[in-house]
């Protein structure tokens, strides 16, 4: 199943169809695997063990929402502009195992890069993508009973100066960048269908829409 949401969502509205998903698939781990695709409304999240010394602000009046979270990773930014795909997928037919699951999510947007003739990278021990040195991908996941949630942010035509009052993923001395900066003429709009068709590929699914009874609420 894939769910799009075609505006900005907030944090908070995302996550909970997340675990709307996810609260699906532990009842039933038979049932289908499913991918929501958004973009978020400005705000920050830091991963469960995420030390707050990597934020440029107080943490009791961030310049936007800010919100600890059950995924892996330090603090992140998420802005319209970056496009977040969410997989809540049973691991259990995905390998089970996280670490294959995160170079699996890299190589989604290794895939896409190559697709615009883009040579991305990996960095030995840290996760995420890169372009000429610059992050252009995040990605952090979760899992309760081998069924994810979380995933990727891929900065695509986001502002990022938000990036400037944290210190992204706690990596200090390697910046972000997004793709308008390689090729101009892309949105994130125009990505989306060929971020989805490179995620279904690389995890070997049929995408379609939600039927009547699948849809979540308020989506």
């Amino acid at each position: 199943m894939c769910f799009q949401s075609p505006g900005p969502v907030d944090y908070a509205t995302g996550w909970g169809w997340q675990r709307q998903l996810q609260a699906r698939l532990l009842a039933d781990p038979a049932g289908p695997d499913a991918v929501l695709l958004l973009e978020h409304e400005p705000c920050y999240t830091l991963g469960r063990g995420a030390s707050e010394a990597f934020l440029g602000f107080d943490p009791a009046a961030p310049p936007a929402p800010l919100f600890r979270i059950d995924r892996g990773g330090e603090v992140t930014h998420h802005v319209p502009g970056q496009l977040v795909l969410y997989p809540v997928l049973n691991l259990q037919r995905h390998g089970a195992d996280l670490h294959l699951y995160l170079r699996e999510l890299e190589g989604v947007v290794l895939d896409l890069l190559a697709e615009l003739g883009l040579e991305g990278e990996r960095v030995a021990g840290l996760t995420g993508v890169w372009l000429e040195g610059r992050k252009l991908a995040a990605i952090g996941v979760g899992a309760r009973r081998w069924i994810s949630q979380h995933g990727l942010a891929l900065n695509v035509d986001c502002d990022l100066a938000g990036f400037g009052a944290i210190v992204p993923c706690g990596i200090a001395d390697r910046p972000v960048g997004r793709l308008l900066d390689w090729r101009p003429e892309l949105t994130a709009a125009q990505l989306r269908p060929r971020l989805l068709a490179a995620f279904a590929r690389r995890f070997n699914l049929a995408l379609r829409p939600p039927r009547a009874p699948e849809i979540l609420q308020g989506l």
